[in-house]
């Protein structure tokens, strides 16, 4: 239930962080990092990303990012499969 909740928040921040990022760059403001908005993919935040990322209409003409995004994604799939693996190993 926990698990829930957090990917609730995660999701969200993640959304959110992409549109104060697209504000700012607007602005001409200073802006969250490449590095911010990839770890907060990687923490579970990746529908967040994926809708900030369409919903603003930011970063997804950045083939740099993308492919980092792709990255964090495939890394995640990783250890998905791993943890999942490692516990049905267990019972």
């Amino acid at each position: 239930m926990a698990l829930k909740y957090y990917l609730i928040i995660i999701t969200l921040l993640t959304f959110l962080s992409f549109g104060w990022d697209k504000r700012m760059a607007k602005n001409g403001q200073r802006r969250l990092s490449e590095s911010v908005l990839l770890i907060l993919t990687f923490l579970g935040g990746t529908f967040g990303a994926l809708l900030g990322m369409t919903f603003f209409k930011h970063k997804y003409a950045k083939k740099t990012f993308i492919l980092k995004l792709i990255l964090v994604v495939g890394v995640q799939l990783g250890l998905i499969f791993l943890l999942k693996e490692h516990l049905t190993d267990q019972q």
